[in-house]
């Protein structure tokens, strides 16, 4: 994994999944403790309740495992306004822009997500991996 990843709500969602193949893959991305941000984790959280039918306690531990594991980048007004800027350039949905205004904002060099496309390089610095496509 590159020296500062950040993990898109989909890798974490596969993460968690029980040993599909994507959950094998997914899992290890998180051993050098990549950045999400608060809108991975409010993502998460709406996943594991809606669709995973998780307990709001179990959504509870989730959620402070992903705090202890990952750095995480809180989504601001600035980062909002970066978002804009890149969903008018990129013509990416808001909530991609976001994560990607997320990452830039963080420092990372790779995003991990199946949302974009494999090896874009978006600014120049972040590069978009899709790590079921590797």
């Amino acid at each position: 994994m590159p020296a500062k990843a950040f993990i898109d709500t989909n890798i974490v969602i596969y993460s968690l999944g029980p040993n599909s193949a994507k959950a094998t893959l997914a899992a290890p991305l998180f051993a050098d403790h990549p950045t999400i941000s608060t809108q991975v984790l409010s993502e998460t959280a709406n996943v594991a309740r809606k669709k995973l039918a998780m307990p709001l306690s179990e959504i509870g531990k989730l959620l402070a495992m992903l705090e202890a594991t990952c750095r995480v980048e809180i989504v601001t007004p600035a980062t909002m306004h970066r978002a804009l800027d890149i969903s008018g350039r990129h013509g990416f949905s808001w909530f991609d822009s976001l994560i990607v205004a997320s990452a830039l904002e963080a420092g990372c060099d790779a995003l991990y997500t199946e949302d974009l496309q494999h090896g874009q390089v978006l600014e120049g610095k972040l590069t978009v991996t899709n790590p079921f496509s590797v």
